[in-house]
């Protein structure tokens, strides 16, 4: 089932992983093959190329979700929007609206599609 409480822990368990520096595992695994991550860079990644970034970056030191919504798309999708906000050290906070689409595959939510906007407060 795709409710809001699911995808929150998907994305808990995302940002976890990223702060422990195995997002690359953990989103090698939950994203589609064709999954796209839209970054706030401008680039545009699949899945592979997100493996091989993620298992690059620095690790995040913290991590907050907020104001999570949860936006059905119909049956065997949704999608949560909500705003982060991480720090690494020596780095000003990355503050960020997100929107993660999962979809249904089997029994089990997978990441079609994840785009970050940042913003300034």
């Amino acid at each position: 089932m795709l409710d809001l409480s699911t995808l929150l822990t998907l994305e808990h368990d995302g940002w976890t992983a990223l702060c422990e520096n195995r997002g690359g595992a953990f989103y090698g695994e939950l994203m589609t093959p064709e999954g796209r991550m839209v970054l706030v860079n401008g680039m545009v990644l699949g899945r592979d190329d997100v493996v091989r970034s993620l298992d690059a970056a620095p690790a995040w030191d913290t991590y907050e979700i907020s104001d999570a919504e949860l936006i059905r798309l119909g049956a065997d999708c949704a999608a949560l929007v909500y705003r982060a906000r991480a720090t690494r050290p020596g780095e000003p906070p990355f503050i960020a609206l997100m929107s993660s689409t999962y979809c249904l595959i089997g029994d089990h939510p997978r990441l079609a599609l994840y785009q970050q906007t940042t913003i300034t407060h």
